[in-house]
């Protein structure tokens, strides 16, 4: 029996900037990482996102990144472990005021881009973030890339971890995603994108630019919702999986510490 997660990044658009289709995105997915401010979203999109989130009954998170709008949140910023603290309590801390004043919880926290990627090998950062996570509220799931270094503080500090997978990104053979800024980053293709997660869920392995599979945990499948086939993937995507026996739903239904 196979059971995973399928979220999707939303509410990155800003005042009359609009990004993605999240209101068709959210039939599909089962958890949603809902910007927070600093990479993208405002206070009136964090509202209407969340709103729209519990209305059609799929888990929310927190989507903190770097502060850089302009570069969307994907530029490295040689932020210190102690900032990285501070702005993830206070991107977490802003979307929970939405949550809450609509009587509703969060279900995980998921750093945004530069600083998803930044932790992967980066011990103190990933500290850094996990400590953030559990002094706001230690019952939230972290999301990390699987078997990154975020995904091992979280664990040692005492979170429930998400070990997370892409659906539309290529993967190197040291089991990093492959640098947006190569040509073959992306994966547009649906039935690529299907095949990829389908064996990532089911036989744990994850094919390589390189050409070798590598060993992987899947428990929550990204699709980035900015991506223009984000729509796309999140229709084929689901029923793909159940067509394959997997059980999707949201990962506070079967994840545990």
């Amino acid at each position: 029996m196979y059971t995973v997660d399928l979220n999707c990044d939303m509410g990155e658009g800003f005042g009359a900037y609009i990004i993605g289709h999240d209101d068709e995105i959210l039939n599909y997915i089962t958890s949603a990482n809902i910007a927070c401010g600093f990479h993208a979203g405002d206070p009136s999109i964090m509202k209407k996102t969340v709103r729209n989130a519990l209305r059609k009954n799929v888990a929310i998170g927190a989507h903190p990144g770097l502060p850089d709008k302009l570069g969307f949140g994907r530029r490295e910023i040689n932020i210190s472990p102690e900032e990285a603290y501070d702005i993830v309590v206070y991107q977490i801390g802003a979307l929970h005021a939405f949550v809450a004043s609509e009587g509703a919880k969060l279900q995980h926290v998921k750093p945004h881009g530069a600083l998803f990627n930044m932790a992967v090998k980066n011990a103190a950062l990933s500290k850094a973030i996990a400590e953030a996570v559990y002094k706001v509220d230690p019952e939230l799931i972290l999301f990390g890339l699987s078997g990154s270094e975020l995904v091992k503080a979280g664990e040692k500090i005492g979170l429930k971890t998400a070990n997370e997978v892409f659906s539309d990104r290529t993967y190197q053979e040291d089991g990093t995603l492959t640098s947006r800024q190569e040509t073959n980053a992306l994966i547009t293709d649906h039935g690529k994108a299907v095949n990829q997660v389908i064996r990532m869920v089911k036989e744990g392995k994850a094919p390589t630019l390189q050409g070798r599979d590598i060993p992987i945990k899947a428990e929550t499948v990204c699709i980035h919702g900015d991506g223009q086939t984000a729509l796309e993937f999140a229709k084929y995507i689901p029923e793909a999986l159940k067509k394959e026996g997997v059980t999707v739903t949201a990962i506070g239904n079967f994840i545990h510490q």
